[in-house]
């Protein structure tokens, strides 16, 4: 059966770049074909009636005609635009971070639809702007669940042993938890405490309205955030642009006026 050279697919777009004098290649994460590459003819020109609607975040329907090396985008409509996250810087360097997490740890041409939807449920939950730390930690762990490096968060990975329930040891080069025994030969070991443990191992096991109760201190807040986004280093091999933005936004709004 011959593939149609047209296809429709809904997709929210989740990078781009500059190709060219006028055009661009947009990355998209799709339902049914996974993240895809396509590229958008002459939309940097002023005359684009495309434009408005290919910009990243905004999940749209898109048709697409079959290329060579790379489809081209024949027509778009705007489905949701996620206008909120763009008028708030905070909640906007968040879900930019989102978007690069998934291009970066997806592979192309993959379908997953688990993953879209929770890209999708994600930007929802910042933009509602409440329990944004949760809807970020739950985000990061199920991704890398969903992309094959689930970190191990039951036994240790340096003995195998059961982990007890009390104070331990995030090894994100291991690839998981490791007991005080093993710590020292895991490298880049930090502690990891009871609390953080729990919360951790409830947002792997349950669903997230059940995670999306949970209320967390500052000093918690700022644990599971340093232990999950080094193992998400590990796992990418690199670190990623859009945390040291937010890190970056952080230290600015703690400033004084006078500072600034």
């Amino acid at each position: 059966m011959a593939v149609p050279r047209l296809y429709k697919t809904e997709a929210v777009i989740i990078r781009q770049r500059k190709f060219g004098e006028a055009d661009r290649i947009l990355t998209l994460l799709t339902p049914a074909f996974g993240k895809i590459e396509a590229k958008a003819r002459g939309v940097r020109k002023t005359t684009s009636r495309m434009s408005g609607h290919l910009q990243p975040l905004n999940r749209c329907m898109i048709q697409l005609a079959r290329g060579r090396m790379t489809d081209v985008i024949a027509g778009c409509e705007t489905l949701e635009s996620f206008h909120r996250l763009r008028e708030d810087l905070d909640r906007l360097s968040e879900s930019l971070y989102v978007a690069e997490l998934v291009e970066r740890m997806l592979p192309e041409r993959v379908p997953n639809y688990p993953s879209y939807r929770l890209l999708l449920d994600t930007l929802r939950r910042l933009e509602q702007g409440d329990g944004r730390e949760i809807a970020l930690r739950y985000f990061e762990i199920r991704l890398l669940d969903q992309g094959g490096f689930r970190p191990e968060l039951e036994q240790c990975v340096g003995c195998g042993k059961q982990i007890e329930a009390e104070s331990h040891f995030f090894a994100p080069r291991a690839g998981g938890v490791t007991c005080p025994a093993c710590a020292p030969d895991s490298g880049g070991a930090r502690s990891l405490t009871l609390n953080g443990l729990k919360v951790l191992r409830q947002l792997q096991r349950e669903p997230y309205n059940k995670n999306a109760r949970l209320r967390l201190d500052a000093p918690l807040a700022q644990e599971l955030e340093r232990h999950l986004r080094s193992y998400v280093v590990c796992v990418l091999e690199r670190d990623v642009n859009s945390a040291a933005f937010i890190d970056r936004l952080r230290r600015e709004s703690q400033l004084t006026p006078a500072e600034v």
